[in-house]
């Protein structure tokens, strides 16, 4: 073949970033291919030689040197192929030049189509096996173009799209701007490989750690768990095995550098660094920062792995706020930060909760998985005062809503749930709306029965 021919090769290869190798051994298949089709049949063995020196490819018809021939297609006789070559022995393999006058014409027509579905297959295949081996890894990508919400943007000449549910909330992207994104998992499909890649992955928050901080990326300060609200605050517990390393100040470096370049990568969102500690008590009152938190009992340790993990958190009134959050986000993180249901109550309830604890290890009953709600505890202070504070919650869950509550803005909620609502600053199920079961259960009053109550109205 003609230089400009292997010329072209390599530019294909370089442009598709497919090995040259892979794309010659193609070439080669399609044109035996080709052959068959025009000249022979489907059980030949061809092979294609191509030459600098020459203008066509060589065609090679493949057979087997055999005392008897059964199949002549594979097969030849010692006689005729000594005629070919004279110190041929049974059990050789013989190649003989078949290749067509008019082969170079009906070859390429032929052979077109075979070659560019077997290049897109092989451009597919070099695409999947190059990303599959970098799941799981932080990789910088440039902003082509934005289309209806939906960001086009490229890694390494591959075009991949970033959906809605990936893009970090009121983050700008614009053409020609680089981000940083997290790969999640590569899948092979018959349209190429499918990058999943995400903004907003809990992930890409660690891998932006081990990039700017050297005691992460050299396993002294370990990262534990982390929890994540996408845009604007996660929090990640550390923790260092070296007594003498401050897993919290290597993170956050010196006057705040290291953890400020991870925040300016994430479009400004808060990144709270907390020192995780076997002690679960001590690490929910810290995941729980900054509100100051008065008494920690844990319910339920996870003895049971079909029972969810739980613990009380006592606080005083003035640290509620603080540690519920905007909307539940500082109790909901701290959760998914600890793994523990976490329930809140003022401290002022303390007392009342541990004697609820006692009957209720005393009767055998349960407490794993089983929440002591806020309106057991609230007017209750003796055991006897907690019997008739649930007798009364089991008549107020049913009364409906008197006249006077805005009704028609609270659906079939209890004039109960609608006075602990409005107390808490709502005006309606409109206030509500976009608020998850955590959310609502950090609202002071409504517990996780009155909140799956409102989640339902709110459906």
């Amino acid at each position: 073949m003609k230089p400009q021919f292997f010329a072209a090769i390599h530019q294909i290869c370089d442009e598709k970033n497919i090995p040259y190798e892979r794309v010659i051994e193609t070439i080669k298949a399609a044109l035996a291919t080709a052959y068959r089709k025009d000249f022979g049949n489907k059980e030949q063995e061809i092979e294609i030689v191509l030459q600098d020196d020459s203008d066509i490819a060589t065609v090679l018809l493949v057979k087997e040197v055999v005392e008897e021939v059964e199949n002549p297609n594979i097969e030849i006789s010692l006689k005729e192929s000594q005629k070919m070559k004279k110190d041929v022995e049974i059990g050789d393999i013989i190649k003989i030049d078949v290749t067509p006058l008019e082969y170079g014409r009906i070859a390429a027509q032929s052979a077109k189509q075979v070659i560019l579905q077997r290049l897109q297959e092989a451009e597919r295949d070099a695409l999947y096996e190059m990303f599959k081996n970098r799941e799981n890894e932080i990789m910088t990508a440039q902003v082509m173009r934005v289309e209806n919400g939906v960001v086009h943007i490229q890694i390494e000449k591959h075009n991949v799209m970033l959906g809605h549910r990936d893009q970090i909330q009121n983050e700008k992207y614009y053409n020609g701007k680089r981000i940083k994104v997290y790969l999640d998992k590569v899948v092979h499909t018959s349209k190429g490989p499918q990058l999943s890649i995400s903004r907003t992955h809990p992930n890409l928050v660690v891998r932006l750690l081990e990039m700017e901080i050297p005691e992460i990326a050299e396993g002294e300060v370990e990262i534990k768990s982390i929890a994540r609200d996408p845009g604007t605050r996660s929090k990640v517990a550390v923790w260092a095995e070296n007594d003498k390393i401050d897993p919290v100040g290597a993170c956050i470096g010196q006057k705040g550098v290291r953890i400020q370049a991870v925040m300016n990568e994430l479009n400004g969102e808060r990144v709270d660094i907390i020192e995780w500690t076997k002690d679960p008590k001590e690490f929910i009152a810290t995941a729980l920062q900054p509100a100051k938190i008065a008494e920690v009992i844990i319910v339920n340790a996870g003895e049971d792995p079909k029972v969810p993990k739980r613990a009380a958190v006592f606080v005083e009134e003035s640290e509620r706020p603080m540690a519920i959050g905007k909307q539940g986000q500082n109790v909901r993180l701290a959760s998914d930060l600890t793994g523990y249901e976490l329930d809140l109550y003022n401290l002022e309830q303390l007392p009342a909760f541990k004697e609820k604890l006692k009957e209720l290890m005393k009767s055998d009953r349960p407490t794993a998985g089983r929440r002591i709600e806020d309106k057991e505890l609230e007017a209750a202070a003796t055991e006897k005062e907690l019997e008739a504070a649930e007798e009364s919650i089991k008549k107020e869950e049913g009364e409906p809503a008197s006249v006077g509550t805005k009704t028609g803005e609270w659906g079939k909620l209890t004039k109960a749930v609608i006075t602990k609502l409005e107390a808490a600053g709502y005006a309606g199920l409109a206030d509500l709306k976009g608020m998850d079961l955590k959310a609502l259960e950090g609202i002071d009053g409504i517990g996780k029965v009155s909140a799956q109550k409102i989640l339902k109205e709110l459906e």
